[in-house]
């Protein structure tokens, strides 16, 4: 349709309907060789007059819907409701109520009536034609015909379509049904209520489009990008996990009603699985010879970064600073999550944990030091301090992240030694993360504050050759 802008009043409606109905002709004459003996009626059949009285006849295959029994089932055929939810009480569960008067109307029955609807869609100053036709309008009624009884005519057609249909409300056999408890009694059949569920059909269109915008809109691919980056962001991230969808109508949305073709038939179904049970937010390095491998591995945000650094390493990509900042902004999360994770075990467990034999035996020595800093200021932990102050296990650490992180690599990428020893010096050259967490720590326990980036004795065998 086009942009142009619409007068109010009687011209503005007459314009709009003069412009819906010549886009819908020039569509049909377009399909049309310039000689076919048939242009001539199909412009015919377009005259205003001619086709408003038509569309008048046409309307009653046609019903306007909030509440629709299609959706629960193709075949069944039953009472839909049409119900503007300003008119609905205000609960304080979500509902049609939440919709307010900007709700898109939907529309159930003959696939081949759905234009009349379009007509009564079309707006003028934010007011729909059908909106305006059960106010009463004035100006749209003189806007469908010059004669006032035959305005009121097809008036009358056009609002029907909103009215339930002759016979009451009536359910099918491939409808939905269900008996509620309304008093004390369950065995006394006259305390339940038969309820016959209706598809929220106007609400489901209002969820699917802000959905949408949540997964593929703008703002938030901006807040997502930042997410993975793990860089500050003023928006919010929306996210939908165990989110489903429902195909209705197969290739014939259409036949299920007009919102739901205009979705392709897609409905979005929220999960509502139990949520699981997490023992623990912090787990022990219990019978582990390094939380490396039992821990660090086993952090969601760890598996999708080397996942991520892994994918973008094996393309290969060009040595410019653009890979290298790409390269370093992932290695910055690993490194991350390496010092949440310290951070959780010094501040979650009670100082000495580390002692405990029976559970921590095997696990490095250096490891303990880090991990566990204030054991050095227990009674009886005098050289447990003397090794924690002398500072060489940060270098341990640094070089054990390397020789981590090319495990984690090796086999897909031609990483060694050097790859190792260039992550090691990024992580003990950390500011806002490893260097950060010691200078706590140093200023705690009084130590030097300087980390010594001293080859580890593993390192100096290896620089000679593995002679002593």
């Amino acid at each position: 349709m086009s942009n142009a802008p619409v007068t109010g009043g009687k011209a503005g409606w007459r314009a709009e309907i003069g412009r819906f109905l010549q886009e819908r002709l020039q569509a049909k004459l377009d399909k049309l060789k310039p000689d076919d003996p048939q242009r001539d009626e199909v412009i015919a059949s377009f005259a205003r007059a001619t086709w408003l009285e038509d569309a008048a006849r046409r309307v009653q295959q046609i019903q306007a819907v909030t509440h629709s029994l299609k959706p629960i089932h193709p075949d069944a055929r039953g009472t839909n409701l049409y119900v503007d939810p300003a008119q609905l009480p205000m609960l304080a569960e979500l509902g049609s109520h939440a919709l307010g008067a900007g709700f898109a109307g939907d529309v159930v029955g003959n696939a081949a009536a759905l234009d009349v609807y379009k007509l009564l869609k079309l707006q003028v100053e934010g007011r729909s034609l059908l909106s305006a036709l059960l106010a009463g309008d004035v100006d749209a009624l003189q806007a469908l015909h010059d004669d006032p009884e035959q305005a009121q005519v097809w008036r009358q057609a056009f609002i029907g379509l909103t009215q339930p249909r002759a016979g009451g409300p009536s359910s099918h056999g491939r409808a939905k049904q269900l008996y509620w408890l309304t008093g004390d009694d369950a065995c006394d059949d006259a305390q339940y209520e038969l309820l016959a569920p209706l598809y929220a059909t106007s609400l489901a269109h209002a969820v699917y489009g802000e959905i949408q915008e949540h997964r593929f809109g703008e703002a938030n691919k901006a807040a997502r990008i930042a997410r993975r980056d793990r860089k500050p962001h003023d928006g919010v991230f929306h996210d939908y996990p165990g989110l489903a969808v429902q195909k209705m109508g197969g290739t014939k949305p259409q036949n299920i009603s007009q919102l739901n073709s205009e979705r392709g038939g897609v409905n979005y179904l929220l999960s509502s699985l139990p949520p699981t049970w997490t023992p623990s937010a912090v787990r022990l390095p219990v019978q582990a010879k390094s939380v490396f491998d039992r821990l660090l591995i086993a952090r969601p945000e760890v598996r999708s970064t080397l996942r991520e650094l892994r994918r973008f390493l094996l393309t290969d990509p060009a040595p410019n600073l653009a890979t290298r900042e790409r390269r370093e902004s992932l290695i910055d999360a690993l490194i991350d999550e390496l010092v949440s994770l310290a951070g959780e075990l010094q501040q979650v467990l009670a100082p000495g944990w580390s002692r405990d034999e029976e559970r921590f035996t095997r696990l490095d020595d250096n490891e303990k030091l880090w991990l566990d800093p204030l054991r050095a200021e227990l009674p009886g932990e005098a050289d447990f301090a003397r090794r924690w102050l002398w500072m060489d296990w940060p270098a341990e650490i640094g070089r054990r992240f390397g020789q981590w992180l090319k495990e984690q690599l090796k086999g897909q990428l031609p990483v060694g030694d050097v790859e190792a020893r260039e992550w090691k010096k990024e992580l003990l050259t950390d500011e806002d993360g490893f260097k950060q967490q010691l200078r706590a720590l140093r200023d705690r326990l009084d130590a030097p504050h300087y980390i010594p980036i001293r080859k580890t004795h593993a390192e100096l065998m290896a620089a000679k050759g593995g002679q002593p």
